[in-house]
């Protein structure tokens, strides 16, 4: 199994940041170990990760420091992984934003459990219409409204229309004839070159807030959203 999950593991341990690594990649995530541990917001937005695995023993500041950190700029999932067995840290660790506590030692696969839980409530179920495509940025298929950090992305009436069409397609080949019969059923006359121009800044825009590409081409057919 692939996806495109990526999961942050913030844990100086190097030997268990390592197992956890391999385990997670071995169950198709995408996972990689922050390095920077005097600034882990330095390494979040380097990485642009779906989950946060998050020790509480850490050098320079505590997983508690760095939860409130992220809770600052963020709502992405974060599990604390901790050897820490004392209910007042479970409850702290909850009570300052973390999603869910895992007690160390622990079976990987109960943490796999635990993780595939908040992938699937957080990114898997569309809430009210809302297809997420990082833990900041949704787009609204009834409204046909793209938001970043709960706020409405610009976007002109043509683009709006082409995500529409695509995340209809979601996983499918739209094909850029389908794409500019879209735009010519809202009166608004497209030529191939216009479309291949309004394709580019679209996703440009996407980029800005994801991070990588959603909108993909397949060269001789048309474009596709994983």
């Amino acid at each position: 199994m692939e996806n495109n999950i990526l999961i942050m593991v913030v844990e100086d341990d190097e030997i268990l940041a390592n197992e956890i690594k391999s385990f997670l990649r071995k169950w198709g995530y995408k996972a990689e170990k922050a390095v920077h541990f005097l600034n882990i917001i330095e390494d979040y937005s380097r990485l642009h990760p779906h989950l946060i695995l998050l020790d509480i023993n850490l050098p320079y500041y505590d997983g508690f420091y760095w939860c409130t950190k992220i809770r600052e700029i963020s709502d992405i999932p974060i599990i604390y992984i901790s050897s820490r067995n004392d209910d007042s840290d479970k409850i702290r660790a909850i009570v300052q934003g973390g999603d869910d506590y895992v007690e160390k030692p622990f079976n990987l696969h109960v943490l796999k459990a635990k993780i595939e839980a908040i992938i699937r409530r957080t990114y898997q179920y569309k809430v009210k219409d809302k297809i997420y495509l990082n833990p900041e940025t949704c787009f609204d298929t009834q409204s046909a409204v793209l938001y970043f950090q709960n706020q409405e992305v610009d976007l002109t009436k043509s683009e709006k229309k082409i995500l529409s069409k695509m995340f209809s397609c979601k996983g499918e080949i739209v094909s850029r004839e389908e794409l500019m019969m879209e735009l010519w059923n809202t009166e608004e006359y497209v030529s191939d070159g216009t479309l291949t121009t309004m394709i580019s800044r679209l996703r440009s825009k996407l980029e800005a807030y994801c991070h990588n590409e959603i909108i993909k081409t397949k060269k001789g057919y048309g474009y596709y959203i994983e």
